[in-house]
């Protein structure tokens, strides 16, 4: 299973010192303060769209707002569920698990689907420990885990039920589809950078998807 690093990169405080420097040109040259606080307005607009864009995957509440205002990249086109490489290079589905919504990484090269405690407790999925202890293989190294079913999950056409999961703290506050996921569809394939699924059995699309 791999767990993506969500370090924030260095270049964007770079860019801060960068506005920071043009707010102290444009107050003492008022001939520029003009032009600068447009060319601000619309760094601050374009910010808080990657920001949106990016940021979802750290907070779920900035997940919701993009979500609102259809940015991130997930659509129904006909039977199929298409969702749009993020800015971070993965594909991230809008998912509804019981009353609870979350973004999920997908993951062709995680074998399980994986929650993290957070989302298990609100789902009210309680996880349970098995006979032999479940012990994973992540970009962090070996960390133990407990099993749990997830009743059913959904989005778009997609609905997956008595899907199997693995739940631990160690995932921080990210939620992955995996294999066990992926192999329930009829099929699934990425075209120009658009991750493609279809399910076997469509579901009628509700209301807020």
């Amino acid at each position: 299973m791999m767990i993506p690093d969500l370090a924030i990169d260095s270049h964007y405080y770079w860019i801060a010192g960068g506005v920071l420097v043009a707010l102290l040109i444009a107050r003492r040259v008022p001939v520029l303060g003009t032009l600068v606080s447009v060319l601000l307005w619309v760094g601050v607009a374009g910010a808080l769209i990657v920001l949106m864009g990016r940021g979802a995957m750290l907070e779920p509440y900035l997940g919701r707002y993009a979500a609102m205002l259809r940015m991130d990249g997930q659509s129904v086109v006909g039977e199929t569920v298409r969702i749009r490489m993020s800015a971070d290079g993965h594909f991230w589905a809008r998912v509804r698990i019981g009353d609870v919504e979350r973004r999920m990484l997908i993951d062709s090269g995680a074998t399980v689907t994986a929650l993290s405690t957070t989302t298990a407790a609100a789902a009210g999925i309680t996880p349970r420990d098995g006979i032999v202890p479940v012990l994973l293989t992540t970009a962090n190294g070996t960390i133990r885990a407990q099993t749990a079913t997830v009743p059913e999950l959904r989005f778009g056409t997609i609905v997956a039920r008595d899907l199997s999961v693995v739940v631990s703290p160690a995932f921080g506050g990210i939620d992955v589809l995996g294999m066990n996921f992926l192999s329930r569809l009829q099929s699934w394939r990425v075209e120009a950078g658009t991750l493609v699924m279809v399910p076997h059995h469509p579901q009628k699309v509700a209301d807020d998807a």
